[in-house]
């Protein structure tokens, strides 16, 4: 069945927003959790976090960056056009309760991730600290969405183009030293993760991290997104994408994902050079 894109918004140069009707997943989506789609009968199956959804609309929103061939092809795609396939939701979706004093950390498109974590965590009466960064100003996204679900926001860009300058571990590390937090949410680019986990960890504050390691698909049968949790092997797409931060091999894991960066490299210069059949 092919999924129709009905709205297709530009955030910044290499995010976009698309609205996608998938009436059936939307209707059981819950925060956390993630879908895996295929662009056409040629094309690579990627895994990408369910944002946002509308019931009314029947439509599940999707925050993609363009990183590679299948990433760009799908950005590109009009508003009355079609995804082939779509299958979801995926993945356990995060553990959702009153827990009390919450932090919420995005960094990077992690933010879109994180911003169905914290409002739904707001809607449970938690009270919830939220701290997003990027590179720039211009990839600082979903500010208001963030804001409109949490008690304090940090805003924080690594130029200092917008809100503080530095890095989300920055604030991390003050407020943890001025506040008691029951349990943190972290979701962003793996060394950020890593980092978040070692601040945390000596105040012995459970940490829950969403990983994004390599899928292919989504079901557990191809191994491609094992990781090592607390010494044993886990798979992301079944097990998962939420873990204990402390328990995860981070280093296996950034080693893992280093693996696809040079064929990644190779198909975007094709792609730069006007070579389609990549696509």
């Amino acid at each position: 069945m092919a999924h129709k894109i009905v709205k297709n918004v530009k955030l910044n140069s290499s995010v976009r927003r698309l609205e996608i009707h998938a009436e059936d997943i939307a209707n059981k989506a819950l925060p956390g959790q993630f879908i895996v789609l295929r662009i056409d009968e040629k094309g690579e199956r990627i895994p990408l976090t369910i944002c946002e959804t509308n019931l009314a609309e029947g439509t599940i929103v999707l925050i993609v960056q363009e990183v590679g061939a299948t990433t760009i092809k799908l950005c590109k795609l009009p508003v009355g056009s079609y995804i082939l396939d779509i299958i979801g939701p995926l993945g356990k979706s995060t553990e959702i309760k009153k827990y009390g004093k919450v932090i919420c950390i995005g960094g990077g498109v992690g933010i879109a991730e994180i911003y169905p974590v914290a409002k739904a965590l707001h809607a449970a009466g938690n009270n919830v600290f939220s701290i997003i960064g990027a590179r720039t100003e211009e990839f600082l996204i979903l500010k208001e969405q963030m804001r409109s679900v949490s008690k304090n926001l940090y805003l924080l860009t690594d130029d200092g183009s917008f809100g503080r300058k530095g890095f989300v571990s920055d604030v991390l590390g003050e407020i943890l030293k001025k506040n008691n937090f029951d349990i943190v949410f972290a979701v962003g680019p793996v060394p950020m993760m890593a980092v978040v986990a070692g601040q945390t960890k000596p105040y012995k504050l459970k940490t829950i991290v969403s990983l994004n390691s390599i899928m292919v698909d989504g079901t557990g049968m191809c191994g491609s997104c094992r990781v090592t949790v607390g010494g044993e092997i886990k798979f992301v797409c079944v097990d998962g994408p939420d873990f204990d931060a402390h328990k995860v091999d981070f280093k296996e894991l950034s080693s893992r994902s280093l693996r696809f960066k040079s064929a990644e490299k190779q198909c975007l210069l094709k792609i730069e050079k006007g070579n389609s059949n990549v696509l």
